[in-house]
Parts: structure tokens; C-alpha cells; sequence
């Protein structure tokens, strides 16, 4: 079967370097990707002509938008809350977050599939199955911001990440598969 649209379910996994991936599909509404330009200036010459000079690639933003109601995750693989991300992760309750000079390098992967069994967006696709995903590393969550405004506490999430490491090795990658037989997307993995 051929998908027209991806919709209806996303499967969300926020994991900290070398730590442990957690589904956040459950207290997400959104996601947006944004960023990323490859722009160029042009430059006049006098004979009219035009040069382009090429600038380097601008970082990538993901904007989550969710709902949450603990401050974070104290433990295990699902998402409870957002502060832990960008501060010190609390794994007692009460949970206790201080905002602090901690910034922990984070990896999101998005994904779209027809499987409904599919546990995360990290783990091997089934054969046969259709899937597109969207897997950003060595970025970091740059702000958390809560609103009430509608009567409902909703939070918005920032994560940001460079298109390369300092290797210039690519941070951002885009998968799919179409579903034909032992073309699966493999195991996404994040350790240091």
C-alpha cells in the first residue's frame, strides 16, 4: 500500500548522549522543523555579471509543542515532563529541577510509520512496512517554556543542533522506506 500523507500518529524519542531513549509521543501535539538554510550572496561584477558566494549552513531548530504534567522524567523509557532536558534530571519524588550550567547533548528521532506496533522511532522498522524518519543528533535542548494561556498548561520545546559536527560529519539525517521486502530503516543508535 501506498501512503498519501503521513498522519494521524508520530512516534517521538528524545535520548541524552549515551543515556537512555525515551518515547515522548504521548505529551507532544507538534513538531516543527526549521532552519537549515543553504543560502548564498550574490556578488555584482562590473561587467553586470553575478558570483555566487555560498554561506555555511545555518543550524536546524525542532519546535515541540506539548502537555506535561510532572517537571520531568525521573526514570525509565517514557517521557513524564520537559525541565529535565534542559536542566539536571531529578530521579526522586518529589521531583526537584534547578535551572543550572548543565547542557547535555540530546538526539530527537521522528518517525511516521503504518506499523501501529512499532515501539519507537530508534528502533528497526518491521519488513514490509512503510516509514519515514527524521533523526537530528548533538544538539541541545536551548529552551522550555510554559503557557496558560488556554486555560491548559502547554509547554514549547527548543532543541537546536549544528547540520554537522565538528568533523564535519552530518548531525541530521532523513530515512524511508517504501515498504519493499528487507527494506527496513536499521536501529538508530547515540552513545558517546
Amino acid at each position: 500500500m501506498v501512503q498519501d500523507t503521513w498522519s494521524e500518529k508520530t512516534l517521538l524519542t528524545i535520548q541524552k548522549k549515551a543515556g537512555t531513549a525515551m518515547s515522548f509521543e504521548a505529551l507532544i501535539e507538534s513538531v516543527e522543523e526549521g532552519g537549515g538554510e543553504k543560502g548564498f550572496d550574490s556578488m555584482a561584477m562590473i561587467s553586470g555579471a553575478r558570483r555566487k558566494k555560498f554561506n555555511p549552513q545555518e543550524d536546524i531548530e525542532i519546535t515541540l509543542e506539548g502537555y506535561a504534567v510532572e517537571a520531568g522524567t525521573p526514570s525509565g523509557s517514557t517521557g513524564n515532563g520537559f525541565y529535565d532536558l534542559m536542566h539536571s534530571q531529578d530521579t526522586s519524588e518529589p521531583q526537584s529541577i534547578a535551572v543550572d550550567h548543565t547542557r547535555d547533548e540530546y538526539m530527537i528521532a521522528v518517525m511516521a510509520t503504518d506499523n501501529s506496533s512499532q515501539a519507537d522511532a530508534v528502533s528497526v522498522t518491521t519488513d514490509g512496512d512503510l516509514a519515514q524518519r527524521w533523526v537530528y543528533k548533538n544538539g541541545h535542548i536551548t529552551n522550555v517554556t510554559a503557557s496558560f494561556s488556554d486555560k491548559v498548561w502547554k509547554f514549547s520545546i527548543t532543541y537546536k543542533c549544528p547540520p554537522y559536527d565538528s568533523s564535519a560529519t552530518a548531525n541530521v539525517t532523513y530515512e524511508s522506506t517504501d515498504g519493499t521486502a528487507s527494506a527496513t530503516l536499521p536501529a538508530v543508535t547515540y552513545s558517546s
